[in-house]
């Protein structure tokens, strides 16, 4: 019998997901994402044997695919700023979106040295939470979710990387009530009930619905930070929320009825849609 190598297994694979119109390249992404290697690593093996588990672990990653399995789901994993966190279907799986807001917040504050006291809201796997605590080790960094799976998953992240970040199980910011914050972020939920029939059936049918819908068209948590955030700020503090790509002008309008304090600056993503804002509060500047 012929040798099984990794480019004849990545070749059945392109072919089986084509037959099912599939995305393609999941199949190299789940044969990398099996063994932890880059794609260049990949390449590098493709005339290599390919071990007989691994070639059934494989076929059943790419079925699984083929039938809207999410592929970071199947692996157990996904990368986040160059690092690899655990999700299951209790967790969101963190977009490339995501990995933006985090650089700006770390942008925004470029002290190594700097002690701030950050809060995660809804952190679910731990995403935010912990590559901000891993990326500024002084900060103190608290993430709160309502979901105890999620927090389960977050902590066994916080765990495997020794982020040090504390957690808290509670809806929105009532684990943290009475206490202050340089800086909040959060990706809530923000998609409307209305788009579940143009959304993806791997999303629908595998990821938290906790984690993606909120009431109000998907407004819900920007009006419960605009009308709660501000006793859980510090004197100088801001607050960083991603958002959907058509939300922009109702979330000024929420902050600007029920949070005028607060300063509002927003970003682009790299595809160039406004996905994110920062909201900046200086207590000394709102004195009368």
């Amino acid at each position: 019998m012929a040798q099984r190598t990794y480019l004849k297994a990545l070749n059945w694979a392109f072919l089986f997901l084509e037959e099912r119109d599939k995305e393609r390249e999941a199949a190299r992404f789940l044969l990398s994402g099996l063994q932890h290697w880059s794609n260049t690593q990949l390449v590098l093996n493709y005339q290599s044997a390919m071990p007989e588990v691994l070639w059934q672990q494989y076929q059943a990653a790419i079925q699984a695919f083929a039938q809207d399995q999410p592929a970071q789901y199947i692996l157990g994993y996904a990368d986040f700023y160059g690092r690899e966190f655990k999700v299951t279907p209790a967790t969101l799986i963190p977009r490339p979106e995501t990995e933006e807001l985090v650089e700006w917040v770390l942008t925004t504050h470029p002290d190594v040295n700097q002690t701030l006291k950050v809060l995660d809201v809804g952190t679910g796997s731990g995403a935010i939470a912990n590559t901000l605590a891993l990326e500024r080790p002084n900060w103190q960094v608290t993430a709160v979710d309502i979901s105890t799976d999620a927090l389960n998953v977050a902590q066994e992240n916080a765990q495997q990387l020794q982020s040090g970040v504390h957690f808290e199980q509670g809806d929105f910011l009532a684990p943290v009530n009475g206490q202050q914050f340089d800086i909040i972020v959060s990706n809530p939920p923000y998609i409307a009930d209305s788009e579940r029939a143009v959304m993806d059936a791997s999303v629908l049918e595998y990821e938290p619905d906790i984690a993606l819908f909120a009431a109000q068209d998907g407004l819900d948590f920007y009006e419960r930070f605009a009308k709660e955030v501000l006793p859980y700020f510090k004197p100088t503090a801001e607050l960083f929320l991603e958002f959907g790509y058509q939300q922009k002008p109702n979330i000024e309008k929420l902050f600007t009825s029920y949070c005028s304090d607060i300063s509002l600056e927003f970003k682009k993503d790299l595809a160039n849609w406004p996905r994110m804002m920062r909201g900046s509060y200086n207590f000394t500047n709102n004195l009368i």
